[in-house]
Parts: structure tokens; sequence; C-alpha cells
């Protein structure tokens, strides 16, 4: 027997030499076995690197793309032509512009400062804002930004400042055009869409269907088709919201059903470590994160989703979510779980059919791919693993390939740790080179 030491070998104290051993037993009916495994396991220990362990690897080749010293940011897209813009919900950090286009690496606000400059920001308790006109015409707080197929902009305000209520008139679907960097239209989500406990989270587009175009020539008309939304609400109501997005009718399906809630008894883990919401004077509680992300088929007829509280992902019919007429629970026995995996923050997906999705769990980013050897018909396979990436968030595929990832910390909020803030700037936005093409239908 050996024992390591630094770079050296030597033998143990009171060790026998596999000869000797050999010896000692050869008198005996077990010595020809008890000998082939001793040089066995010496052999072995043998190959092992001198002064070193075994450790874990990283998987996959991330770019820095950007890096941010202000706010916290979430959502990552980017339009057909490469533009790169993000967003910074109004959660507690110090916010200016809650969207913003990457320029030359630095955050500038989109489409312009006036609309990001929401006046409730200024106020001492922004949560009970209530000037409706004002939530109406500015950015309250935004979740996510999503490139449709057509290359325009969408905003998703949640109107939940303090990842608290909604304020009247702050539930919005905003269209940018990206020629000319104006707003086009604002669709206002009522209460009855989008109530005082809603948070709209992440949005998906299909411009195929919905309420056909009239009038090409006339701007607003030109934007049509459907808009599914995630409502990831804890307090009310968890479940989607789907949008025309040419009349701007909204309706919900699949409210509180198993797929979109937090699996019964989850605790989140981060970086490997356990997540829970602990904030001053309040008891301690498991971080509970409903239904989330989101990320089309390549054909557009599937949706599929997960709960950021959960370890499956799940699919629905994009038509059983249409119709209008579809009862709650004709439209839920239409879901499928589609496979296990790593509790995800985020969903993207490519016209080859593979998802994507992070995993704050282990610092990485999972593809997830259609195979008939396996059961499921899916396999699961590891596409970056890397501690730099310090839960990753959003992504998105771009029309050249990159596949861009942000990288915000959230585990490491005040109100994750008693009102301390244990996040250490920058938050970053990643990009890996893929063999793939974003989905665009139209």
């Amino acid at each position: 027997m050996e024992r390591w030491s630094g770079e050296h070998v030597y033998p143990a104290e009171n060790a026998l030499s596999p000869a000797c051993i050999q010896t000692r037993m050869s008198r005996t009916h077990l010595a020809p076995f008890l000998l082939t495994a001793l040089v066995a396991s010496t052999s072995l220990f043998a190959q092992a690197p001198a002064g070193r362990l075994t450790q874990d690897t990283p998987v996959g080749e991330l770019e820095t793309v950007a890096t941010f010293y202000g706010p916290m940011l979430t959502g990552v897209t980017v339009s057909r032509t490469n533009r790169i813009f993000v967003n910074f919900p109004r959660w507690g950090d110090d916010v200016p512009f809650t969207v913003a286009e990457v320029v030359n690496g630095k955050a500038v606000a989109y489409p312009n400062a006036e609309v990001n400059d929401w006046p409730g920001r200024n106020v001492p308790d922004p949560t009970h804002y209530n000037d409706q006109k004002q939530n109406e015409t500015h950015f309250v707080s935004v979740q996510s930004v999503v490139v449709a197929p057509d290359n325009v902009l969408w905003v998703l305000d949640t109107g939940s400042p303090m990842l608290k209520n909604a304020v009247p008139g702050g539930p919005k679907l905003v269209a940018i055009d990206l020629a000319t960097n104006k707003i086009l239209k604002s669709i206002l989500l009522p209460p009855t869409i989008a109530g005082p406990t809603s948070y709209l989270n992440d949005v998906r587009f299909d411009l195929r269907y919905g309420t056909p175009v009239i009038d090409k020539a006339y701007s607003l008309d030109r934007l049509h088709g459907i808009a599914y939304i995630t409502d990831s609400s804890e307090k009310g109501p968890t479940g989607f919201i789907i949008v025309d997005l040419r009349t701007g009718q909204a309706w919900r399906k699949l409210d509180n059903v198993a797929s979109v809630s937090a699996e019964p008894g989850f605790l989140m883990f981060a970086n490997g470590r356990p997540l829970y919401k602990a904030e001053p004077g309040k008891p301690i509680k498991p971080g509970i994160f409903n239904n989330d992300s989101l990320a089309i088929s390549a054909d557009g007829s599937l949706l599929f989703y997960c709960p950021v509280s959960a370890t499956k992902l799940y699919s629905v019919p994009t038509a059983a979510l249409r119709d209008r007429s579809l009862s709650a629970t004709a439209t839920n026995a239409q879901v499928k779980m589609v496979t296990g995996k790593e509790s995800s923050d985020g969903l993207e997906s490519d016209a080859d059919g593979n998802i994507y999705a992070t995993a704050a769990p282990s610092s990485s980013i999972a593809r997830i791919s259609p195979n008939p050897a396996f059961a499921s018909g899916y396999v699961v396979e590891t596409l970056v693993h890397d501690p730099r990436l310090l839960w990753p968030d959003t992504m998105s595929l771009s029309d050249d390939g990159y596949l861009y990832v942000t990288a915000n910390q959230l585990y490491n909020q005040p109100s994750m740790h008693n009102g301390q803030d244990l996040r250490v700037k920058p938050y970053v936005l990643f990009r890996i080179k893929l063999a793939a093409k974003p989905i665009r239908l139209q």
C-alpha cells in the first residue's frame, strides 16, 4: 500500500509490499484471489495524479458581452440585426431606467429616458402610487423584453414595483418599432386579467394567429398575432395570459393547476446553497416561484413551461390556450410532463426543436433535445456549466447563432438574507456560440 503526500509517494508505515504478502499467503487457498485484488488496487492507486484531487470541470465556453455595475438585470433579447436589449425591474435597487439598449457595452435608456422615468419611483412607497395615467404612460417595472418574429420589440411591464402589488394601469405589453425607436402600441391589461396580485413574467409570440390585419398601411394594424404570457403570482392566480395583439383582447388559462404551481415542499438551491426568503420581522420560509419561464416549439404547436420551484418541464398545445371556449378542465387535460430537470428561471428554444433551460442550482444551462431512444422522448445534456454563471436568468437566441444569458445573483438579494445585500457587482451578460437558429413564427 502507498500513501500520497503532496507530489511525493512513500510507503505507508507497517505496510507490506505485494511481494511480501504473496509469500505469506501462498500457503492458503485464498492467496490467488487476494493477490489479484491487491495488485489491481495497487495499480489503481498508482494511476492517481500526484498532489491533486479530482474536481468539478467547466463545460462550454462563455463569452462576456457586457457587465453592469448599477441595478440588477433580468431579461435580454436580441433583434434581427443583433441589437441587444435588457431590462432592470424595480425590486428595490435605484433604477433610473427599467429598459435599456446595450450600446458599446453600456446600458442606455430605451426608447428614451422619459418613458422610463416613472414618477412613482421617487415617492416613499412606490407600491401605493395610484396615478393611473402616469402608470399607463410610463414603464413601471419591466420584467421581460422580447423581440417578436417581425423585429418589433415588446416590453412586458409587470406594473408591480418592489415585487408587490400591481399599481392601477401598470400591467401592460408595449410594442416599440426598432426602425424608428418609437412606441407603436400599448396594450393595457385590465384588473380582471392582471389583478393586483399578478406578476407578469415572460412572453412568447406567434404572429400566424389572432385577429387578421385589415390595412397594412396603418402602422398599428400591422401589429397582429398572439402573445403567451406567464403570470407567476405567489398570492393570487398563477397561470397564463393570452393576448390578441391586434385587438388587445386578453384571457387567462390554466390558473392554479399543478403544472404552473410550485411543487409542494420544494426547497430551491442556488450554487449548492438552500434559498430561503428571510426578511426582517418575518418567519423564514423557502423562496417560492410559480409559473415563470416559457418557450415555444419550432412549429408553434406546443408551449413549454415550468415554475422555478419545480423539477419538471411541461408542455401544453397552443391551440388549447388560444381556444377561449375550451373549459379549464379540458385545457388542463392536454398538459403533459416532458421531462425532469433542474430548477429553471429561463427557457429558450430553437428551430431544430431543442429547448434550453437555465439551472441556478448548478450554475448551468441544459439543452433538452428530442430523442426517441429515451422513454420520455427527450434527452437532457449539459450545454454550459461555469462557476461565473451566478443565477442564470433569461436567455435569447440570436440570428447569428449566439445564445445570450444574464447572470444576476438573484439568490443574494436582501430579501433572501434578512435585509443584507450579498450581491457582488458586476452582473453579467454572457453568450455562447451554437449551431442553432431562433424560431420565427410569422
